[in-house]
Order: structure tokens, then C-alpha cells, then sequence
């Protein structure tokens, strides 16, 4: 099987970052408890958005990374117009799941705020930071990974969280949300960076 050039790579993995974005938008909307901690269920897929960012940013620079990035941000735009309008449009008198439908789908203009807020200031931080300290320290591979998703999943988790719940509940349970959400991100990226490193070397030795 012939290997793909790191053109055709670069649209398979800026369609998979679209994809998990659009699917960690959706989950989002649910919580869950781990160890008497809140999370939001995007935490589950979400990480791996941050994961093509670095291979991105590594591979075809911060540029083409940014490019990725609002392309993500106009996918999902798109498809929360889709929801809306498929929730205002009249279903049949048979159909008796509207009410469940709008109510994952139908998220508060709160929640989309925070939601493209975070996106867009914590992608392009993660981006820009993987690619700054290739300038500076081009070895150290697992450092850039980890830092730039330390500070880019960090930016997402305070102002995601404090934009969407701020009010909504205790200030220490907000901050609690906010610590373990960034920690889980990149805990996540730790035990994941073997397979990051070996994607980043593969896309490396790719032609043109």
C-alpha cells in the first residue's frame, strides 16, 4: 500500500480535528462524576483535538495549523445552525422526541459563547506555543507537547467553564472544575504522547 504525501495526510487530519471538535461540542452539554469531581463529558474526546493541533502545528507550521483551527470554528458554526433551525422546524405528531432532541442539541447562547470563546483563544495558544519553542528547543518534543497543551487546554478550561456555569454553582466547585478539567487534558496528553511522537515521525518521513 503506498504511503500517503504529507499533503493528503495534512486534509485526513485536519478532517478528524474538525470531526472530534464537532463531536466534543455535543457532548459537552452532559457532566459527569469522577472521584466526587464534575467534568464535562467532552473531556472524553476533546484532548485529541489538542493532539492533532500539535502534529499540526509541529508538521506544517503554525499557519496551516490556524487555518485548521477556523476551519473548525466555521464546521461547528454550521452545524449549530443546522440544529436550530432542524429544532424550530414542526415535526410530525408522531414523533415524540423533540423535546429530548432540543435539549441536547439546543444549547444556550451562554454555553455556545464559552464553548467558541475557549475553542478559539485555547487552539490558537496551543498552536502558536508548539511552534514557538521548536524555535527554541526543537528536541525537546515531548517539553513543547506538554507545555503548549498545558497552557492551551489551561486557557480552554477557565474560560469555558467560567463563562458557561460561572453563577450557576459554588465558586470553589467552579474551580474545582476548572483544575481537574485542565489536569485531566493533559494527564490525557501525557499517557498519549507515545502515540503523538510516533504520528509526528511517521508525518515527518512522508514526501511531499
Amino acid at each position: 500500500m503506498q504511503k500517503p504525501s504529507k499533503t493528503e495526510l495534512f486534509s485526513i487530519l485536519a478532517s478528524i480535528f474538525c470531526t472530534c471538535l464537532i463531536i466534543s461540542n455535543i457532548l459537552a452539554y452532559k457532566t459527569f462524576t469522577i472521584f466526587d469531581i464534575v467534568l464535562p463529558c467532552a473531556v472524553i474526546i476533546f484532548p485529541v483535538v489538542y493532539i492533532v493541533n500539535d502534529v499540526l502545528a509541529e508538521i506544517y507550521g503554525y499557519k496551516k495549523a490556524r487555518k485548521v483551527i477556523f476551519l473548525g470554528f466555521l464546521l461547528n458554526l454550521l452545524a449549530i445552525i443546522c440544529y436550530q433551525i432542524s429544532i424550530m422546524l414542526p415535526a410530525p405528531v408522531y414523533f415524540t422526541g423533540s423535546e429530548a432532541f432540543a435539549t441536547v442539541l439546543g444549547n444556550t447562547s451562554r454555553v455556545l459563547l464559552a464553548s467558541f470563546t475557549a475553542y478559539i483563544i485555547g487552539s490558537l495558544v496551543n498552536a502558536y506555543l508548539m511552534t514557538y519553542l521548536k524555535r527554541k528547543a526543537e528536541q525537546y518534543l515531548f517539553m513543547r507537547c506538554i507545555v503548549s497543551t498545558l497552557f492551551g487546554e489551561g486557557l480552554d478550561a477557565i474560560l469555558f467553564i467560567s463563562i458557561a456555569f460561572y453563577g450557576t454553582m459554588p465558586l470553589i466547585v467552579l474551580l474545582t472544575m476548572i483544575v481537574a478539567q485542565a489536569l485531566f487534558k493533559t494527564v490525557y496528553e501525557i499517557i498519549i504522547y507515545p502515540v503523538t511522537r510516533h504520528v509526528i515521525i511517521y508525518v515527518r518521513s512522508l514526501s511531499e
